[in-house]
């Protein structure tokens, strides 16, 4: 370096000469946009999440062609459950007709060609908000579990998903599902797998979202969840679920782990994917609405923050907002 014979402004001085030299860019298919579905006939907002709403199913037929139409390239799907279907062991799950198989089947038969990831966990479903069956003293049982996930896996696939995503953190969970698709004949369903979730303050307007806000038995989800001070903890985990037939990893949250995502994509050769969670999505819109920053370019440079990172993709709220911006 020779100053002043090198200036490294002079590559600053225009927006012509940044683009030119920037090397993290972001497009509307690098998106991934989750949606709340409920059994109702009207969409509803959600007062938690700023923007977002309980969708009809019709609603989410609508909000898939829109995303389409802006080159996202698939949703995440989340049921609402109601209340009566609710209950300890969480069965619902795997009902062939329920509430999220007919999301599904009606998305697809509108809109072909948008992929649709659909979770694998139980919390909408049961009584307790936890993401595995419980005994008595409250703890998931990790087994039992990995059972019932696996039926919920194959009925999602029988429904017509593209991509399903165990998010409850148990153990074995993605052998377990591989195995079971393939003896079905569908090797073509993707496992995204929540391979790195920790158990973060960052997810209180899902949980309020899908109706999963309060837990009964153990307090709290961290005898599952990574605790978030454990950074060699996630690498062994992403390993594992790598090891076992995992197509896509998922961190979440995603901000306050970006340090794993670099971690990840440094040693893993399969695409990673960040979660901009509920908590984060909310705190940029209520930012901005007090007036603190300026929501789209804090959103933007989140995003490139993301990428930046090592992210192929990135579930997030704003998806829609982000498209159109871009």
């Amino acid at each position: 370096m020779n100053y002043p014979y090198v200036r490294l402004r002079r590559n600053s001085k225009a927006e012509w000469s940044r683009d030119l030299i920037s090397t993290t860019r972001i497009a509307p298919s690098d998106l991934i946009y989750p949606i709340f579905v409920h059994d109702h006939a009207e969409n509803i907002a959600i007062k938690s999440l700023p923007g977002q709403f309980r969708l009809s199913i019709q609603g989410a037929i609508n909000i898939a062609k829109q995303a389409a139409d802006l080159g996202i390239p698939a949703l995440a799907l989340f049921p609402v459950v109601n209340e009566q279907y609710k209950c300890k062991d969480g069965r619902e799950a795997l009902n062939k007709n329920n509430l999220i198989a007919r999301a599904v089947t009606a998305i697809k038969r509108e809109v072909p060609d948008i992929g649709l990831i659909v979770d694998v966990a139980l919390d909408p479903y049961t009584t307790h908000g936890h993401d595995g069956l419980v005994d008595e003293s409250g703890y998931v049982i990790n087994d039992q579990t990995v059972e019932v996930l696996t039926a919920m896996a194959l009925q999602l696939a029988g429904a017509g998903v593209d991509a399903v995503a165990p998010s409850d953190m148990m153990d074995g969970r993605v052998k377990a599902i591989r195995e079971a698709l393939e003896a079905e004949k569908f090797h073509n369903v993707q496992i995204i797998s929540y391979s790195a979730k920790f158990a973060s303050n960052f997810y209180g307007s899902f949980r309020s979202a899908v109706g999963a806000a309060s837990l009964t038995g153990a307090k709290d989800k961290k005898t599952y969840q990574l605790d978030i001070r454990s950074s060699r903890v996630a690498m062994l985990e992403i390993e594992q679920d790598i090891n076992e037939g995992a197509d896509m990893v998922i961190v979440k949250p995603g901000l306050p782990y970006l340090d794993i995502i670099r971690m990840a994509a440094d040693r893993f050769n399969v695409p990673i994917l960040g979660y901009q969670v509920s908590g984060e999505y909310s705190m940029l819109k209520l930012s901005a609405q007090q007036g603190v920053m300026n929501y789209e370019q804090g959103l933007l440079e989140t995003m490139i923050s993301f990428k930046r990172a090592g992210c192929s993709a990135v579930f997030t709220y704003a998806a829609l907002e982000l498209a159109s911006m871009l």
